[in-house]
């Protein structure tokens, strides 16, 4: 892994996932976060991208009626950085026994009202993955939360543990390109598209770092689809990867 990618791990404690900072910086957010034309308006635009891949992902992996409406009905499905449910909600309309774990307690919070309100029964929880004894899970999300965490190979492991035999986990990540500086920092935080401060370029992880991490924690890597922009098509799956990326990994 690059010099880069570590800069910011020197002042953590080996296998400390959450940064502080991180989660006071999306926590400020979580009053709003359901809001599509709030501050986590790019999230509600890039959620139906990333499910896109997901139902695509879950029909493969389990080999399921791609027409039914319920394909993780009898599943259980765990979203890592799941913020204020934006991807939990979804999950658990597909079937889902869905639990979403988070660094901040107010986007718990606000996840379990919004859940309550639409009438899903939905398990939240805060803190530490690896200080939460949930068992293990058929489906693993980690959506745009690598990037934000303090140690990248524990937080693999911990995701690892957490995938039932046989289970499928997906994870998407801005990749660390000139692109996704200009366009993911410079030009949507600059404008107030992204809140200022959401990303570090340096954190930011290729392709290549995060197959080498999922092998370190004993899983195999998918091939990427990229999810790319453009003025007519807006966020979509794509194979260009220079801007961002998601990807399926499973135990070896």
């Amino acid at each position: 892994m690059s010099d880069a990618t570590t800069s910011r791990q020197s002042n953590t404690s080996a296998g400390q996932t959450i940064r502080p900072d991180e989660a006071a910086h999306f926590g400020k957010l979580a009053k709003d976060w359901w809001d599509p034309k709030g501050s986590s308006a790019m999230l509600h635009k890039l959620n139906p991208v990333r499910l896109e891949f997901l139902r695509e992902a879950i029909d493969l992996h389990w080999a399921g009626d791609i027409r039914s409406a319920k394909p993780l009905a009898g599943k259980s499905a765990l979203d890592v950085g799941c913020g204020a449910g934006l991807l939990c909600e979804p999950l658990a309309r597909l079937g889902a026994n869905v639990t979403g774990v988070d660094a901040a307690p107010e986007n718990t919070a606000a996840a379990a009202i919004h859940a309550e309100r639409a009438g899903l029964d939905i398990r939240y929880m805060t803190g530490e993955l690896a200080s939460h004894d949930i068992g293990t899970f058929d489906l693993v999300t980690a959506m745009e939360v690598i990037e934000h965490v303090a140690d990248k190979q524990a937080f693999a492991s911990q995701l690892a543990a957490r995938l039932a035999d046989g289970g499928l986990m997906v994870l998407s990540t801005p990749n660390r390109t000139v692109r996704s500086r200009a366009l993911m920092i410079g030009a949507a935080e600059g404008i107030g598209l992204i809140p200022r401060g959401t990303h570090h370029w340096e954190d930011f992880v290729t392709p290549e770092e995060l197959s080498e991490i999922l092998a370190g924690a004993g899983l195999e890597t998918g091939e990427p689809r990229g999810i790319a922009f453009s003025p007519m098509r807006g966020l979509h799956l794509s194979d260009d990867l220079s801007l961002n990326y998601i990807v399926t990994a499973r135990a070896r």
